[in-house]
């Protein structure tokens, strides 16, 4: 018997990656749609059959609240603008539905803080679930390249470089909450976040992240509020390293680098074909050689998102990779830099929570 779902939202990652992954995976059907308009629920499900659309303009019996009423629902995976998505996830998880929701947690650590106190008071989470989407946790390159990384000795540098630019009239760009964004850092918290949930994997537990300092510019007037960020990181062990994003320069860039005693890990990527998705590589330089190991099918990890969140639904034990509490981290060290920017790089100790 196949677990019944439906999507909340019907944005450009839901047409290109949600839906195609929930279509794919055979312990999951499709049951409803819904989405602000009735007209942007049609356009994504086009293609789709035996699915109800759910829109606050649909009429009578067909908002939000309605369809999760239904019984032959059990699970909502939710992918809406970051400042839209608390109230949702709120109102599914006390209708009883299991809920995968998309990165970040919330659009700062205050408002995650808040939901995630409210779901362990308020929830049954033996019964009723909430997970969050990091599709970088699933990426098996960066899982293979944080397992070279311990293999190497002991952690002496990291490094992080993702640059490019974020273009007028680009499809994520024409997103009107991203253009205007309602939330701290624009491109750098609903981009920059997978970068710092990369990083974490690769340094593991044994190398957190202990303490930032950080300097913000905005350098394109088309990407407020900020669209670029330089950092230096000290881990709990002592191993320091940089961070340097930016979505406003003229640098093409994308790496992600360990330096250990026996050698140096890179996480790079595979192709340029940004709608198709980019797989990953991860090249190991020792005093052996080089050796280079390519994971082009992984795409967006979505589809490998997804058939994980089926499976721990199946089990009744929700994936750690997909709990709240990493995605925290994850927001907690991006909004420590975002701050410590603000303040003129004022170094920020981050909790060891």
């Amino acid at each position: 018997m196949t677990i019944g779902v439906a999507i909340i939202g019907s944005g450009i990652f839901v047409r290109r990656e949600h839906l195609p992954a929930v279509k794919a995976n055979p312990s999951l059907t499709l049951k409803a749609v819904y989405s602000r308009s009735l007209n942007s629920a049609q356009n994504l499900v086009v293609d789709v059959q035996n699915v109800d659309l759910y829109s606050e303009d649909a009429g009578t019996g067909k908002g939000y609240k309605d369809l999760l009423q239904r019984p032959d629902v059990q699970a909502v995976i939710i992918a809406l603008p970051i400042v839209t998505q608390p109230s949702y996830i709120r109102e599914a998880l006390q209708a009883g539905k299991h809920v995968l929701a998309e990165k970040p947690i919330a659009k700062d650590v205050a408002t995650a803080t808040e939901l995630l106190d409210w779901y362990r008071q308020n929830i049954d989470t033996s019964k009723v679930t909430w997970c969050v989407a990091e599709n970088y946790r699933f990426f098996d390159s960066i899982a293979f390249a944080g397992e070279q990384v311990k293999k190497l000795g002991r952690v002496l540098g990291f490094n992080v470089r993702v640059q490019s630019m974020v273009k007028p009239g680009g499809a994520y760009f024409e997103t009107e909450w991203r253009k205007k964004p309602q939330y701290q850092g624009g491109f750098l918290l609903d981009a920059g976040i997978h970068f710092v949930a990369g990083l974490r994997m690769l340094l593991g537990t044994e190398h957190t992240p202990a303490r930032v300092s950080a300097f913000t510019a905005q350098l394109q007037q088309h990407l407020p509020p900020i669209d670029t960020l330089d950092a230096v990181i000290k881990t709990k062990s002592g191993a320091t390293g940089t961070i340097s994003a930016s979505f406003g320069t003229t640098y093409d860039e994308y790496r992600l680098s360990v330096a250990c005693e026996k050698g140096v890990v890179f996480r790079e990527k595979v192709g340029t074909d940004f709608q198709r998705g980019v797989g990953g590589a991860v090249v190991i330089q020792t005093d052996g050689g080089e050796e280079r190991t390519e994971f082009a099918s992984e795409e967006f990890g979505v589809k490998q998102e997804i058939n994980a969140w089926s499976e721990s639904l199946e089990l009744g034990r929700p994936d750690s990779r997909q709990s709240p509490e990493e995605a925290m981290k994850d927001l907690k060290m991006l909004e420590a830099m975002l701050w410590s920017g603000e303040q003129n790089g004022q170094p920020v100790d981050l909790s060891p929570s």
